[in-house]
């Protein structure tokens, strides 16, 4: 059973009724006292007893009016205090109150009440909540077996290894309730015993577990909460195969297989560095490493408010660091409000004391990611990077969280990429930690690329089922991932290029060693380094020619698209040089680019006959449409259509050229041979007159002469050379009358 409210005896278990201790004398003695408990008044506890008080312990604030006997019978350190205190003060008489302070009793006034109850014999209530502070008091009083048997402290870790780490629930509680017990819960191994119980059961198959369910909305179960455990933390009741009775608030459906994140909120609420062991438990135990990265995820989101932004730049320096708040399910918050009214500047927000809760947090984080790539999202890494910067944590972690960030750079965007400078450079943006970046970026591959071309690696060990099944498939993904990794990162890069050029600050320097960190293989098209360009040089109008140049040899004119090239060739900003050789590479591509076409053509021709030499016949078209895809030839058909059209409407072209090129012959033909034109033939039919006569009958000559040339110009080839197959007028012939017109222009 991992849950203590499971069975049938979950009172008992929960809260341990420690008994009154054995007889001898100390049981007359407390017999004697006929004590009816502790009554409180104001800030002081008082024993019910018919014997005066003759022992004053002061813890704190409050004060305890005791008795020596009961304390030194089972106490070794109020025994050894009272003799102290007694052989102190010898004029004292034996009458009077000794007087003790214990100001560092682990767990305050509540954990020695419960011990000073214990010693007079009272029923002590063990819970979840109080045992781990009763138990480093038992161990500061000093309260052994050598004293009395079955003594505060054998109870206490009874109750602690048998009913406290059986429960998932109460494992969790007491290692909540163990953070203001430094060092003393440390030490009696209460943290160590803990961490370990949670691992094992989050480290469980999920096939055997059972998750009670409540009546709760949504999707997903709503957590009970137990009142009087640790402050009533809620969490979803798991339990351990088949064992246990059914709980009233149980549905049907709690034999569902819960989801493989059932843990992550429990776990959450724990301090940094309990998590931290909790989590470097479970990695001993073998949890799947992106399992892992989901919890750190988890727990960043509820402890570090900024790093889950919606923004480009996360969380803003005013906002505050966290608020005080509690979920519906009992989710703790860190509290890091800002004490004082007058807050201080940016400047001293790396100083202050939230920024300090706020980088042990960070600095814990990065110490516990996996190792392994794509444990955790490159987005949240740049997130806690940022962070990292901003709180100025420690200069190793950082340079480890950097390495992380290069092992994944070709999954992050430009909006997380984008980190302010927070030190004093003067630019706007933290150019030099990108640059960084790209460094481990570069270094990760060549170290990949050396470990794939290496013998002998070792093959590490399959895990389980439900701890590995994602491994084979991350593992494929990050191969297949890996082939274009360079080309992303090189579009990353020209982006945030483009993004920091509007910097008046930037050096061109720091553009250009930016800009040419990675290899020229990276880019196959430098159009997103052309825009960063141009936009650096939008920015910069003050720049020299020298400057201008050497600013735009970080491109390639080779590489430039088509758009880029006609762009470039209009661009005022650019040097004269750079734009002559946008120009030459554009011409030299199209030369190159009709060479290559006729070159694939005469490769073409000639393997079909080698094909044919060798007697392999050519694949037929069904064949080849059966090889082709259906998208493919969709789009083929399309073009083909097209295609028809384009040489229906050439052909149309070609005939109206033709019958325009057998009139002009024609009409030079005319010319040649000194025919008389169809006005002058009108004119000398009518005798050359001008009168009215001849003056009406002008627009119908013309009109029946230009009818004649139209008649000539549908001449064909062959009726212009004849039917004889002679063109009239060729040489060596002897030249022919012209022939006489049968119809007068009248």
């Amino acid at each position: 059973m991992w849950e203590s409210e499971g069975d049938c005896h979950a009172g008992e278990r929960e809260r341990g009724l420690v008994p009154v201790g054995g007889g001898g004398s100390s049981g007359r003695y407390e017999a004697a006292l006929k004590n009816d408990g502790f009554v409180r008044r104001d800030q002081s506890w008082y024993v019910n007893s018919d014997i005066p008080s003759d022992l004053l312990v002061k813890v704190g604030d409050v004060s305890f009016h005791l008795h020596k006997y009961p304390m030194i019978s089972r106490s070794g350190r109020m025994s050894r205090v009272i003799y102290e205190t007694a052989a102190a003060a010898p004029d004292s008489g034996a009458a009077a109150a000794v007087v003790v302070e214990l100001d560092d009793v682990p767990g305050g006034a509540d954990s020695f009440e419960l011990a000073a109850r214990f010693c007079y014999g009272m029923a002590v209530d063990l819970t979840a909540g109080n045992i781990s502070g009763l138990r480093c008091a038992a161990e500061y009083l000093e309260m052994t077996e050598e004293l009395e048997e079955g003594n505060l402290i054998f109870k206490t870790e009874a109750f602690l290894s048998y009913v406290v780490l059986s429960s998932w629930r109460d494992s969790i509680v007491v290692l909540k309730t163990c953070e203001g017990l430094s060092p003393w819960a440390e030490n009696l191994q209460i943290v160590r015993r803990c961490s370990e119980s949670i691992a094992w059961k989050a480290c469980a198959n999920p096939r055997g577990v059972r998750w009670a369910y409540t009546g709760g909305g949504g999707g997903r179960p709503m957590p009970t909460t137990r009142a009087g455990a640790g402050g009533g933390t809620a969490s979803p009741r798991w339990n351990l195969g088949g064992g246990g009775g059914d709980s009233k608030e149980s549905s049907p459906s709690r034999q569902a297989v819960p989801p493989p994140d059932w843990w992550f909120e429990d776990v959450s609420m724990l301090r940094i560095d309990h998590f931290v062991r909790v989590v470097t438990a479970i990695k001993v135990k073998g949890m799947r490493f992106d399992l892992i990265g989901a919890s750190i995820t988890h727990y960043a989101s509820k402890w570090l408010p900024g790093l889950t932004k919606d923004g480009p730049h996360g969380g803003a320096l005013e906002e505050p660091w966290a608020q005080a708040q509690a979920s519906p399910g009992g989710g703790l918050h860190m509290i890091i409000a800002s004490g004082g009214g007058g807050g201080g500047g940016k400047d001293d927000i790396a100083g202050s004391t939230p920024a300090r809760e706020q980088r042990m947090v960070v600095e814990s984080l990065i110490s516990i990611i996996p190792l392994q790539r794509d444990s955790v999202s490159c987005g949240f890494l740049l997130r806690l990077l940022r962070l990292a910067v901003m709180l100025k944590a420690a200069p190793a972690l950082v340079t480890e969280l950097e390495k992380r960030v290069g092992m994944q750079l070709e999954q992050a965007v430009l909006a997380d990429l984008l980190i302010p400078s927070y030190g004093r450079a003067d630019t706007a943006y933290d150019v030099d930690l990108v640059q960084r970046l790209v460094e481990h970026f570069l270094v990760q591959e060549q170290t990949e690329l050396l470990a794939s071309s290496s013998p002998g690696r070792v093959e590490q060990p399959p895990l389980p089922e439900y701890y590995g099944a994602r491994t084979a498939g991350a593992a494929a993904a990050s191969a297949s991932a890996g082939l274009n990794a360079k080309a992303r990162v090189a579009r990353l890069l020209d982006s945030y290029l483009s993004e920091v050029s509007r910097d008046r600050n930037l050096s061109l320097t720091k553009f250009q060693v930016l800009a040419e960190s990675l290899p020229e293989s990276a880019r196959t098209c430098d159009d997103g380094l052309y825009r960063a360009v141009d936009s650096y040089l939008k920015a910069h109008p003050t720049l020299t020619e020298h400057e201008r140049k050497r600013l735009c040899r970080v491109m390639d004119c080779q590489k430039l698209s088509l758009d880029a090239c006609m762009h470039a060739a209009q661009n005022e900003r650019l040097p004269l040089r750079v734009v002559v050789q946008v120009l030459f590479s554009e011409q030299v591509k199209i030369s190159n680019a009709l060479a290559s076409g006729s070159s694939s053509n005469a490769a073409a021709a000639a393997l079909l006959a080698n094909k044919a030499a060798d007697g392999v016949a050519p694949p037929t078209r069904r064949q080849l449409l059966d090889g082709t895809p259906q998208s493919f030839q969709e789009g083929w058909a399309a073009a083909k259509k097209d295609i028809n059209t384009l040489k229906l409407e050439l052909e149309s072209m070609k005939a109206k050229y033709l019958e325009l090129q057998h009139e002009m012959d024609a009409l030079q033909k005319l010319v040649e041979r000194g025919a008389p034109s169809p006005l002058a033939a009108g004119l000398k039919a009518t005798g050359g007159g001008v009168g009215s006569k001849n003056h009406s009958q002008g627009p119908s000559a013309w009109s029946s002469g230009w009818k004649k040339l139209g008649r000539l110009a549908k001449m064909t080839g062959g009726d212009a050379a004849g039917h004889d197959g002679h063109v009239p007028g060729a040489p060596g012939e002897a030249p022919r009358k012209p022939r006489r017109w049968r119809n007068s222009i009248s």
